[in-house]
């Protein structure tokens, strides 16, 4: 009942934050129209002087979601550079954006038992850690060099995306016990080999893929190389067409 309870409070704080992100593109009046509510109980909600009920929070983020789609939000903070290639940083470091994220995972996740969250080193850290703290699980961060003062590693070699070097994830062994069941959170997807990685990790340490989840993904052709070790669900925020990156 206390984990309900806390949950429960979560997702109420996490709408009145989305309520006050709309504010900044809407006019009460504006949103009063779009949720059905008054004007003077949006204000509370907004100024933190009082919290909707978890009925209410579910009608108001469902409403809200409709037309503040955290597809769109992305996409609007994300810059290409000449070469093609794009700026995240507006991205990860909304961690009001970033609650939105979570709320979606976990609604997509619903049912699903998660006792860890694994993330890579170092844009996904942000992510992970709000996803972490909303499940009330540990976090693991799969490093690229070992820790000294750590006994054992489970260890796995990757070739990152558009480079001629071997890379390899360090996860001290000590993380992950035999079942566990383990969500993927990171930032971007972009060949799949760093997700590949993780989840050879995972298998390594005997336990289980619960899922993945990013905020954004390159294309689609990483799917058939996450398929190729896994068939877990992947969820994705907001997929960048090829073209936009490469144009």
């Amino acid at each position: 009942m206390a984990g309900s309870r806390i949950y429960d409070l979560k997702y109420k704080l996490m709408v009145t934050e989305l309520l006050s992100l709309a504010k900044k593109y809407y006019t009460y009046r504006e949103l009063s129209q779009l949720t059905g509510l008054p004007e003077t109980v949006l204000s509370r909600y907004v100024k933190g002087h009082v919290l909707p009920t978890i009925d209410r929070a579910q009608e108001i983020n469902s409403k809200l979601e409709a037309v503040m789609r955290l597809e769109t939000e992305i996409q609007r903070r994300i810059r290409f550079d000449e070469l093609g290639y794009f700026d995240n940083t507006k991205v990860i470091s909304d961690t009001m954006l970033l609650e939105r994220a979570v709320q979606q995972a976990v609604d997509k996740f619903a049912g699903q038992r998660i006792t860890k969250i694994l993330t890579p080193e170092t844009d996904g850290i942000p992510l992970a850690t709000l996803m972490a703290h909303r499940l009330s699980v540990p976090l693991v961060v799969a490093k690229k060099s070992r820790e000294v003062g750590v006994g054992e590693f489970i260890e796995e070699l990757y070739i990152p995306s558009k480079s001629a070097m071997v890379m390899c994830f360090y996860v001290p062994r000590s993380m992950f016990r035999k079942g566990d069941c383990v969500l993927i959170v990171d930032d971007v997807i972009d060949s799949g080999e760093t997700q590949r990685a993780l989840i050879k990790i995972i298998r390594k340490a005997r336990a289980e893929v619960t899922g993945i989840y990013a905020l954004m993904s390159i294309g689609k052709e990483w799917r058939k190389r996450i398929e190729e070790v896994a068939g877990c669900v992947v969820e994705v925020a907001y997929e960048v067409p090829v073209k936009s990156r490469y144009e």
